[in-house]
């Protein structure tokens, strides 16, 4: 793990900041995808279905009744070849009438597997309310579950969650403000006032001055032509344009859960005194049996036997100077040879103690 240490945050001092292009940096407001939401059936399946859903068995006799066939009020219909289900996709920007798009359904029941199930027609919803796609096909569940009799389970991915690859087709198309207005906002995916202005500058550059503007440490506005087709073209120019990232602040990331540490490069420590020793208690348990002699009544006895070794670990104090940069922090922790667990501890002392320059941040 102290491997893994070295070599990311090495590898963050020595690389510097490439330049990116915009569109790998930033989105255009207004250009975003949306949510689509349904319920639905699930039929065809190999009695992996519900047992006894009562909304399951509302959603079958609505079916029914919508192709004209009506069941007695006291009639229960056999459920378990099918499943309700939710399905839900995401409508890319500028999708339109007739184009395909992925879905996903999950069931919401008792169904244990949707293996070999057909989804039947459904429709997904916006937020508003309205109808953008409909969805139905056959489902591929990379997912398999078994059970046995005795109540042995063998459970391999998720049975109860499959794709309909182009199983949802566009049937309305949602309203976009991308050809609207005098000016086009594009948003960074790190909001950053460094970034932002130098964004601004290299439009500017490549435009004329006046052009773009930054708007806050996220949006940078520019003005735009209003005929859709220029438009197009003139942010295929722009998203294209390679602009330098600003340097990312002093950081160190510590997952508690995998071990995982990464220092930023530019994290700065003041003078500190780290010292790091190592106590280790084990406590060792060896039970002795203890036999009474033939014929003499008495009864056997186990008796406790306890070992208890401390070694202590002989470790040297470091001293940090002033200024002490990535590289020689690093050098000094695995000259002492601290496990990635101490060393959390130590850069949670360091920063309680103000020696750090920069954000200790724990996931």
């Amino acid at each position: 793990m102290r491997f893994i240490i070295i070599v990311c945050t090495f590898a963050l001092l020595t690389l510097p900041v490439e330049a990116a292009r915009l569109k790998d940096m930033t989105s255009v407001q207004g250009v975003r995808s949306n949510q689509l939401i349904g319920y639905g059936l699930v039929v065809g399946l190999p009695g992996t279905g519900e047992k006894s859903s009562k909304f399951t068995e509302q959603s079958f006799r609505a079916m029914l009744n919508h192709f004209g066939i009506r069941l007695a009020d006291n009639a229960t219909p056999k459920i378990k070849n099918s499943a309700a289900v939710i399905i839900h996709g995401d409508l890319p920007a500028f999708a339109k009438p007739g184009q395909k798009i992925d879905v996903t359904v999950s069931a919401i029941g008792e169904a244990k597997s949707l293996r070999g199930g057909t989804l039947l027609r459904t429709f997904l919803k916006g937020v508003d309310g309205q109808v953008y796609a409909i969805a139905q096909g056959s489902l591929i569940v990379s997912g398999l579950g078994a059970e046995g009799a005795d109540g042995s389970k063998v459970l391999v991915n998720t049975p109860t969650v499959g794709r309909i690859p182009n199983g949802g087709v566009v049937e309305r198309a949602v309203p976009s403000a991308f050809a609207t207005g005098d000016h086009l906002i594009f948003n960074l995916h790190r909001p950053d006032f460094t970034t932002a202005k130098r964004v601004s500058d290299a439009i500017n550059q490549l435009l004329g001055g006046g052009i773009a503007r930054p708007m806050d440490a996220t949006s940078i506005e520019v003005r735009a032509p209003r005929d859709v087709a220029q438009r197009v073209a003139y942010l295929s120019a722009l998203e294209n344009l390679d602009v330098k990232p600003a340097d990312e602040s002093a950081r160190i990331i510590v997952n508690s859960r995998t071990g995982t540490i990464v220092i930023g490069q530019h994290v700065r420590l003041k003078p500190a005194a780290i010292t790091h020793g190592g106590l280790t208690v084990s406590i060792t348990e060896n039970p002795q049996v203890s036999q009474p002699e033939p014929l003499s009544g008495g009864d056997t006895v186990v008796t406790p036997d306890s070992e208890i070794n401390v070694e202590q670990k002989n470790m040297r104090m470091f001293k940090l100077d002033t200024g002490t940069t990535l590289d020689e922090l690093v050098r000094a922790i695995n000259q002492v040879g601290v496990a990635p667990g101490d060393l959390m501890a130590i850069l949670e002392a360091l920063k309680q103690a103000g020696a750090i320059e920069g954000e200790l941040i724990i996931i």
